[in-house]
Order: C-alpha cells, then structure tokens, then sequence
C-alpha cells in the first residue's frame, strides 16, 4: 500500500481570489488496487456555495460548482479519466484519449464512494475509487484538483501544479502525482 499525505493545492495565478486556504489533498492506494482520495479545504462556515445532498448518481456538470476532481493517467500514455466528486454525493467520470478530446464510454455501473463533512473549518472529502474504475497499469500520473465557489459566485481552481496560461486541469504535465502500484 501507498500513502501520498498531503499536498498543498495552489490556486492559479492567473484569477485573482480571496478565497479561503490552504487546499490540501493525498492519495492512498488500497492493497486491492482501489485509491483513496482525501480533500481538506479551509474556509470559514458559510464562505463556501456547496450543493445539497443528492443521490449518489453520475451527474454531468459537477466542475461548474464547488467539486473535487482527480485526472488519472498511465505513465506514458496519452488518455486519461477524469472523476468528479461532488460535496453532494453526486459524481461523474469522463474518458479522454488525448488533451480534451473526450471519448463516449458507458458509465460505470458503479461509481465512487463520497463521504463529505463540513464543520466550522471547512470541508473535508473522501472518493473511494474500485480499482475497477482505474486505468489499466502499474503506474499513474494523476492530477488533484479542485474547484472552489464562494457564496458570491466567484470561483478559483486549484491544482498541485498549474500549466496552462488559463485554470485547466487537463494537459497531462500538470499530474505531478505519480503513484506505482508495486510499490510498497
């Protein structure tokens, strides 16, 4: 088992935000080749816009609002997932080949599993991924992001590495994280 602890998330430079931080996520890869995603955002009670409890169901658009993301890449390949998990309970995942060019893939029978709690710090989250929702390898690149809506509507993203003049999430030299699932 792999345990990534903590990561600070930066907002990008590129869009001005007063919101509350730090963001922090880590990575924890189960023995039976699930992941475990942990999120902790620090915002004062009611600074943040969160959604409200729904159906733990795919749901598209999760990204528009307050979301935790994870981008999940094979170590050399080109094509990623996205999964989006929503403080509400909802989540969605999308199959990309290359940068964006998103592909049509049935959703999954089974999705993430969400646990999601705000206290008087902020937001913590927990995604549960089966291995079954993995790409196929021994090792991946992933991406930890974030978006954050206020209770005013403004938005900041936040990501263990920006590389791109404008917030995206989706060029592949912004997964930093690389995580081997033979390694012990």
């Amino acid at each position: 088992m792999t345990t990534v602890p903590l990561l600070d998330l930066s907002p990008h430079p590129a869009v001005a935000t007063t919101q509350p931080g730090p963001v922090r996520a880590a990575a924890h890869l189960a023995a039976d080749g699930g992941l475990t995603l942990d999120y902790r955002i620090d915002a004062p009670a009611g600074s943040l816009l969160l959604p409200p409890p729904a159906a733990p169901v795919f749901t598209d658009e999760l990204w528009q609002h307050t979301c935790c993301e994870a981008f999940v890449a094979a170590v050399g390949g080109l094509a990623y997932r996205e999964f989006n998990f929503s403080p509400s309970g909802a989540w969605a995942v999308y199959d990309f080949s290359d940068y964006r060019q998103r592909i049509t893939t049935p959703i999954p029978a089974t999705g993430p599993l969400i646990a999601c709690q705000a206290d008087a710090q902020g937001l913590t989250l927990r995604a549960t991924l089966p291995a079954a929702l993995l790409p196929v390898t021994d090792t991946w690149r992933i991406g930890l992001t974030v978006v954050l809506e206020s209770v005013d509507g403004q938005k900041s993203w936040w990501a263990l590495a920006h590389t791109a003049d404008r917030p995206d999430f989706h060029p592949l030299a912004s997964f930093t994280l690389t995580l081997n699932r033979n390694a012990s």
